[in-house]
């Protein structure tokens, strides 16, 4: 005999978590506006140098001309006469690229540390957890300060010291939801199965501690930009390619007479931050079950 099943067609179907996910984070307002804000930068900072093509470092008037004053530069010059829109543009790339490549950094060392130290426990936790006690002690713009001294300041240099000084809250983090999900019935059943540690970490514990280190690693982003501003602004970064933090490092002896030489990366910068902020408050509502019906 046969046996067809059927299915209620009354019931609903699940929502996929990723499509639920979405349903949430779409349903913030400030969230799509962040993202919106977000990409409009990124669009600008990708595209803009084919549209406007003027080399950011070239002599293109008078220096310290205001804004709209002329048509040869339409949002004025620095303290050199370069185009302050061009550098604009072109620092954006710089900018957004130490901002990122300094978050992965951040998010690839902080999951390390903090999924082995998580998952092991015992002597492997504590000899991990005294290394990010010892990284967090140290003032972080500081450490990083020295790392950028000790090397050639370049883009990479800054990159790769902000991701050395922001990575232990990260590792804390990553500890905390390994040490949560380790002693779950389902990691529990996988082990009694004779599953090998590296297929419980990375495969199976890994995949469902991700949503707080995407949110995390969202706001290291602007976390990383603000850094590499201020490095820039004392001068620890590669005056050879533009981006906003050099901008406005390079025009804080005028800010009093040429208002427009520091506002203007800032406020960039500040677009970006508070774009990054919104879409990681965004994710944290999406991927927080506590907080979805906030």
């Amino acid at each position: 005999m046969t046996v067809i099943e059927t299915r209620d067609e009354s019931l609903p179907r699940a929502e996929h978590p990723a499509a639920e996910a979405w349903r949430i984070f779409r349903s913030r307002p400030a969230a799509l506006f962040g993202l919106l804000l977000l990409g409009i930068i990124v669009l600008i900072s990708l595209l803009g140098p084919y549209i406007y093509a003027v080399d950011p470092f070239e002599i293109v008037w008078a220096p310290l001309t205001p804004p709209f004053e002329t048509e040869t530069a339409i949002l004025g010059t620095d303290n050199l006469g370069r185009d302050m829109l061009a550098g604009l543009i072109v620092g954006g790339r710089a900018t957004l690229l130490v901002g990122i490549t300094a978050a992965l950094i951040t998010i690839i060392i902080g999951i390390l540390v903090g999924a082995l130290a998580g998952y092991y426990l015992g002597w492997v936790d504590d000899v991990f957890m005294r290394i990010t006690e010892f990284f967090q002690v140290l003032p972080p713009l500081l450490f990083a300060m020295v790392l950028v001294t000790l090397f050639t300041p370049s883009l990479p240099v800054v990159a790769i010291s902000i991701g050395v000084v922001s990575w232990p809250a990260t590792a804390r983090l990553a500890r905390a939801e390994f040490m949560r999900i380790r002693g779950l019935e389902y990691v529990s059943a996988g082990r009694s199965i004779g599953a090998r540690d590296g297929r419980l970490i990375w495969r199976v514990i890994l995949p469902n501690a991700l949503a707080p280190l995407i949110v995390s690693a969202t706001l290291t982003i602007g976390v990383a930009i603000l850094f590499e501003a201020g490095l820039s602004f004392l001068g620890l970064s590669d005056p050879n390619t533009m981006s906003w933090g050099l901008m406005i490092g390079s025009g804080r002896q005028y800010i009093l007479d040429a208002w427009w030489v520091v506002t203007l990366p800032g406020a960039m910068i500040f677009l970006t931050v508070l774009g990054v902020s919104l879409i990681g408050d965004g994710l944290n509502d999406a991927f927080n079950p506590k907080l979805r019906e906030r």
